[in-house]
């Protein structure tokens, strides 16, 4: 493996980057061998830095740790810094960063497995589709069923954050992903690429944020669904939204429906209900369904500090 601390030379001479590594060594040892470079001590490209307009520049190897801990992060853009928080373990997050969140790779156990063969790896099937994948997606964009693992793309769809690549303009980070019809991708950074970091516009005053993640064991574990919210709420009315979910699609989903419902005055277990009208869920992981709502209904409840605004 490779250290390099140059981001031209990086970019030049491509390969496999890594950061972290906490998806990409497990990866590694399941399956045939990566041209690693290892890009961690690139300059520039850690830390938080704020703009005079309240904007804010994250280095995509600023470990999660340190997101989650920022406190005037965490005053600006909760949603952020509660789901860091919320993800993986305390060591994990000291030593994963935001770029590596946000370009791991899918857990499906079929993709991961050098034994099948699927679009993920070469094949041109998904035996997902018909095999043993309780986890599977639920809202059903493509070929490929596996759901997009990072939860820091939730938050930051919901942020309304960008993205910034080695050699380009910023773009939203909804662009890093498209609409999950590739299925041999889990993003859409071309080969060899670097991103360099996340832009977050300024704060909305009077922000509150929740996020949640329903997991299968106490803590340490992936979400079978997770969700963040960004509400204002005056005088009892939400007067402003963003809904984000994860592990239920190819990639990590904003949910206008709910946005629009919840702006129009609707109740939070009505505006939170209208998402399950988008899935398609298979025999074996149709629970997804009502697990989906009732975490969507979580985060607007925490939100809000009340379970009703009307």
């Amino acid at each position: 493996m490779t250290a390099l601390t140059d981001l031209g030379e990086a970019v030049r001479r491509g390969g496999e980057f890594r950061a972290g590594g906490t998806d990409l060594m497990g990866r590694r040892a399941a399956g045939p061998h990566v041209d690693l470079r290892d890009v961690r001590d690139l300059p520039g490209m850690s830390g938080v830095i704020w703009q005079p307009d309240g904007s804010v520049r994250i280095g995509a190897l600023t470990t999660v740790a340190r997101v989650a801990r920022d406190a005037r992060l965490g005053a600006a853009h909760p949603c952020l810094t509660l789901t860091a928080a919320g993800l993986a373990t305390p060591q994990i997050r000291e030593v994963a960063t935001v770029g590596g969140n946000l370009l791991q790779r899918n857990r499906c156990a079929y993709f991961r497995n050098p034994a099948f063969s699927c679009h993920q790896n070469g094949g041109d099937h998904c035996p997902a589709r018909a095999g043993l994948a309780p986890n599977a997606a639920i809202l059903d964009s493509g070929p490929c069923v596996a759901p997009h693992p990072s939860s820091l793309a939730v938050a930051l769809l919901a942020c309304d954050a960008s993205a910034e690549a080695h050699g380009g303009d910023p773009f939203p980070v909804a662009d890093l992903y498209g609409d999950g019809s590739d299925p041999s991708r889990d993003h859409l950074l071309p080969p060899g690429e670097i991103l360099l970091s996340v832009l977050l516009p300024p704060p909305v005053p009077g922000e509150r944020a929740a996020y949640h993640r329903a997991i299968g064991r106490s803590e340490a574990e992936w979400p079978l669904v997770e969700a963040a919210a960004r509400l204002v709420v005056d005088d009892g009315r939400i007067t402003f939204a963003r809904v984000a979910v994860g592990g239920v699609a190819r990639v990590p989903v904003r949910l206008p429906e709910v946005e629009e419902a919840l702006l129009a005055g609707e109740s939070l277990d009505r505006a939170a209900g209208l998402v399950t009208a988008r899935c398609a869920p298979a025999a074996r992981n149709h629970y997804k369904v009502a697990l989906l709502a009732g975490t969507v209904l979580e985060v607007l409840e925490r939100a809000t500090g009340t379970g009703e605004t009307r």
